[in-house]
């Protein structure tokens, strides 16, 4: 089955552009192109892509917001920004806001495809040339220490953040659906955490899994 993506940019070049080179692609089908935020918030509610990518200083909504209500909509789309920011509040801003991506505009053709298989298999993807920039933000930040998990919350954590589905997690661990439900439950609340990028961000600052 092909991945659907959606495609939002205000630069017609890039994306005429990046239409073209992923249309070449086998797995990939272009389902729609947008130049602005508010349109890419109602094209991902009439489409429902699997993947969005999004540029952030788009006009009349910018990504990072067309993000936040795109999610809030639909928890199965995935956003991969793809972005000339490289600076530290327009990454963290969009990770915040719910994106599993995040790439500079002058990356290379087969790094875009390597972020969208990669989220697609519900992971997140950081660009090589920003993740200094990651992970100075994720040492530096404030927030809860992990010895607030039990062991067993941390198991489950890192096997929820390396992309195993429920029903594998509870398998792995010989605990049933309704046992790992609650721990997720459990482990959300405790961190106030409620995204995969959120949680990916606190178990590898915390040392529970690691970047890759």
């Amino acid at each position: 089955m092909s991945i659907r993506i959606l495609l939002a940019d205000d630069h017609n070049l890039i994306r005429t552009s990046l239409a073209r080179l992923l249309e070449n692609e086998i797995d990939f089908e272009i389902v729609g192109e947008t130049d602005n935020g508010r349109d890419t918030v109602k094209l991902a509610n009439e489409l429902l892509p699997d993947i969005i990518i999004m540029d952030i200083g788009m006009p009349k909504l910018n990504g990072m917001e067309a993000t936040k209500q795109i999610l809030q909509a639909s928890k199965n789309t995935k956003i991969v920004a793809l972005s000339m920011h490289s600076d530290k509040q327009f990454i963290t801003g969009m990770f915040k806001a719910g994106a599993s991506g995040y790439l500079l505009k002058d990356c290379a053709f087969d790094e875009l495809i390597d972020a969208i298989y990669t989220v697609q298999n519900k992971k997140v993807y950081i660009s090589k040339e920003i993740s200094s920039t990651v992970i100075s933000e994720l040492v530096g930040s404030a927030s809860k220490d992990s010895s607030e998990l039990s062991d067993r919350e941390k198991e489950v954590l890192q096997l929820i953040v390396e992309g195993k589905s429920t029903k594998v997690i509870a398998s792995t661990l010989n605990l049933s659906i309704k046992t790992i439900e609650s721990h997720r439950k459990n482990i959300m609340a405790k961190l106030d955490l409620y995204s995969l990028p959120e949680l990916t961000k606190y178990a590898v600052r915390m040392g529970i899994t690691s970047l890759h």
